[in-house]
């Protein structure tokens, strides 16, 4: 008997409702000859849930499934939708090429459903009924649909689409979404009347440099967030039983579609991590990006060492992960700045010894320890 991933999500807040666009949308997308999996259409059905007066129950909403899963799927769905309904459409990403993918997708979307792609505008010829123009330059490009709506495709910035305005709002690869490109993009729906925005993605990585996604995840999930659904699927704590496939199936609802156990094997490495992130989409309560550039560091740097006075102020961290510990000092200068210097960073699988002997023999002032070793 086959076998499939979980269908619902592992974890989700959708706020009540009675009606739904969702399954308009999933009809348009099959007249392409694609068929949308069951999970897809209930995360769709949520999405495009509607009120009494047609507005969006969720002005926002954000999930974030495992990797070649399909999850942009739902997006091109309800994007399909959009420019069947006269939206103005912006779908953001972090990178280029994921851009130019969802609009390739959405063009074939199209095609296949039997509409024809024109070129230049014929003079005093009417565009046939079931027909669309592009914008084809990389970075840029866009569909239009005849007697509908457009979509956009853009990287994002930290100032990109300001003075645009759209109906809604794809933040596609949402863990890299940042505040300064939040800011920039935030406003831009503000002037539709009935506008929505998207967050999909998967679980930010150690060094990713978005916090928006989790910050939203964390607002939804803990209910103080307006307007705003969210779904994962997702373990809960870190596991070292990566070879566990009851966790596959639970974390990954398109296992037994396209995505199937030997794939998933095949990914298997030493980054125990990042399978745990991106496979079975375990969500980090911690960053490691810096918080300043390698640049901005530099430019810190004194070349000869000040004179100091009064004692050490000894900071340590220890990793989230509890293999390594860093020791950096501080200390007045004769012309009262404070100078910063990182002692080291040492793997823990030799012990803290080293630091003890440095505490024993240094005289500081003040110690702050953040974290502790082995976890």
């Amino acid at each position: 008997m086959p076998k499939y991933g979980r269908q619902t999500p592992t974890q989700s807040f959708v706020l009540p409702y009675t009606k739904t666009r969702g399954k308009e949308a999933v009809r348009l997308y099959q007249k392409s000859g694609r068929k949308a999996i069951k999970w897809q259409k209930l995360l769709c059905d949520d999405i495009m849930a509607v009120d009494a007066k047609g507005l969006w129950v969720h002005q926002k909403f954000g999930y974030s499934v495992p990797r070649r899963n399909g999850k942009n799927e739902v997006v091109a769905m309800r994007e399909r939708w959009g420019l069947e309904h006269g939206e103005q459409i912006c779908h953001s990403a972090h990178r280029t090429t994921t851009s130019h993918a969802a609009w390739v997708r959405l063009c074939r979307i199209l095609t296949d459903a039997g509409y024809e792609e024109l070129g230049r505008k014929r003079k005093d010829e009417p565009d046939p009924e079931k027909s669309f123009r592009t914008t084809k330059q990389y970075g840029l490009e866009s569909v239009t649909l005849t007697g509908g709506g457009t979509a956009v495709f853009r990287t994002r910035t930290a100032n990109g689409g300001l003075g645009e305005g759209f109906d809604l709002l794809i933040i596609d690869e949402a863990q890299e979404y940042t505040d300064a490109q939040e800011s920039a993009l935030i406003y831009t729906v503000s002037d539709s009347k009935n506008p929505q925005t998207i967050f999909c993605g998967t679980p930010p990585t150690p060094i990713s440099a978005g916090t928006v996604f989790l910050k939203l995840r964390n607002e939804t999930l803990g209910g103080s967030a307006y307007d705003t659904g969210w779904a994962e699927w997702s373990i809960e704590r870190q596991t070292d039983d990566v070879e566990n496939v009851a966790l596959w199936y639970e974390t990954n609802p398109s296992m037994g579609y396209h995505l199937n156990e030997r794939k998933v094997r095949a990914e298997i490495r030493g980054d125990k991590i990042d399978f745990n992130i991106q496979r079975l989409g375990l969500w980090l309560q911690h960053n490691q990006h810096s918080a300043i550039t390698r640049d901005e560091w530099d430019a810190l740097l004194e070349p000869v060492l000040p004179e100091l006075r009064g004692k050490l102020h000894v900071g340590v961290k220890f990793a989230h992960d509890g293999t390594s510990a860093a020791l950096s000092v501080a200390a007045r200068t004769a012309d009262d700045r404070i100078f910063v210097e990182t002692v080291d960073c040492r793997s823990l699988h030799a012990g803290i010894e080293w630091l003890l002997d440095f505490l024993s023999r240094a005289q500081w002032a003040s110690a702050v320890v953040d974290g502790m070793p082995y976890g």
